[in-house]
């Protein structure tokens, strides 16, 4: 055992377990990593593109993180908090006229004209706990009126970001009846990307302009933006969609002509950044350090205080808001601001404190205080349902049973 209290049997396991998924397809490659106690054990399995093509996986591949992007961003809403250039319970009016004087819809299902004005203003909580009254709908593709609406507009959440500008977005979000009042109901997504758009407007400057210089200098997060740099794309693996009837992996990505290559006309808070393994766990190891950047590099800087980590990482939903998405919480987790936080152990993996999230393009990022661990998983496999995938489960399980103190 070393002092990180990491078996080194165990952590063969786990390369055992990963390239298993590998060798049967599951995955063309993917990289993970677990860190504990200043000690890091990664693994780069399988290659970059299905087949072989593209050549073996490596450390510093860039990922598309899809909603693994959502923590990012709520650290940098608060820090805005913290400056007090933005307040958790002041209405967002002021900077997103367009939602203000919000129509809320009589039922959810109901027509779009069929609605009732709103209780009271939408404020930067309801973004960040996702209780702003309007989200992913979970039916069937069309089944309600907002949910067509949401679709013909760009509005949905999904792989695909909106080819329009954050104002247009947001013009086009502001001219749809919420779905429910705000705080009454935890609706998926659709509040990091409303949120994206109130931390541009609230400093005057792009969205990622400001994340650069506030969080991903800082940290050294250098392979982390909206897209990929001319100079980088080889280190881009192909993305891939199950097909629903076979299974069988459908380049949804080609890195070759990735929409990830340019600069999005809209930069998704919610699920559009890239990154690497060793970005991400500068960021969780901040996170891990209550705020603080690593001691030994940067001398104790701050990027959060204690107290604001310790917010975000606080379920702030009711029972009765996590009970009607079992599907995303499980019975054993809630919401933070902009994060997943487990609540009940009830799995190798869940502990009570442990925050992070997953995405759909085949991410997975968490940071447990209690055992001083994190875990990042970056696969090229595109998820077709919150349910994780059998890799997710199987990595946690592994970067859990290597503890050995």
């Amino acid at each position: 055992m070393s002092a990180s209290g990491l078996s080194t049997a165990r952590l063969g396991r786990m390369r055992e377990v990963l390239t298993g998924h590998v060798t049967r397809g599951d995955v063309p490659g993917l990289v993970a990593m677990v860190a504990r106690r200043g000690e890091v054990h990664v693994e780069a399995v399988g290659t970059r593109e299905a087949g072989g093509e593209g050549g073996p996986m490596r450390r510093d591949a860039i990922f598309r993180i899809a909603s693994v992007t959502k923590q990012i961003t709520a650290v940098a809403a608060m820090i805005l908090v913290e400056e007090c250039r933005l307040r958790l319970d002041d209405p967002v009016d002021d900077l997103l006229p367009e939602l203000a004087g919000r129509r809320v819809l009589r039922r959810p299902d109901g027509p779009l004209d069929d609605t009732v004005p709103a209780l009271r203003p939408i404020t930067l909580r309801d973004l960040l706990a996702y209780r702003l009254g309007i989200g992913a709908v979970l039916a069937a593709p069309g089944e309600y009126p907002i949910q067509r609406a949401m679709d013909e507009a760009g509005l949905s959440p999904g792989p695909r970001a909106a080819e329009i500008g954050p104002d247009e977005w947001l013009k086009r979000l502001g001219a749809l009846p919420l779905i429910h009042q705000p705080g009454e109901k935890w609706m998926y997504h659709t509040g990091s990307d409303v949120l994206g758009v109130l931390m541009a407007r609230a400093t005057g400057r792009p969205l990622e302009e400001f994340l650069r210089e506030r969080l991903f200098e800082p940290l050294g997060m250098k392979d982390t933006g909206f897209h990929v740099p001319a100079g980088k794309l080889d280190r881009l693996p192909a993305g891939y969609s199950p097909d629903p009837a076979t299974g069988a992996l459908v380049l949804a990505d080609d890195p070759r002509d990735s929409r990830w290559a340019r600069p999005p006309a809209f930069p998704s808070a919610g699920g559009g950044l890239v990154s690497t393994a060793d970005d991400l766990l500068a960021f969780c190891t901040m996170m891990l350090n209550k705020g603080m950047l690593n001691k030994g590099r940067h001398g104790g800087e701050r990027i959060l205080s204690r107290p604001s980590v310790e917010l975000m990482t606080t379920d702030q939903l009711t029972e009765q808001q996590k009970a009607e998405n079992t599907v995303f919480f499980g019975g054993a987790s809630g919401w933070g601001l902009g994060i997943n936080v487990v609540t009940r152990r009830d799995d190798l993996a869940n502990v009570p404190g442990r925050f992070g999230w997953t995405g759909g393009t085949g991410t997975c990022v968490y940071t447990d205080p209690a055992e001083e661990l994190i875990g990042i998983l970056l696969t090229q496999r595109y998820m077709t349902s919150p349910t994780p995938p059998a890799v997710f489960r199987d990595f946690w399980t592994c970067a859990y049973q290597v503890i050995d103190d």
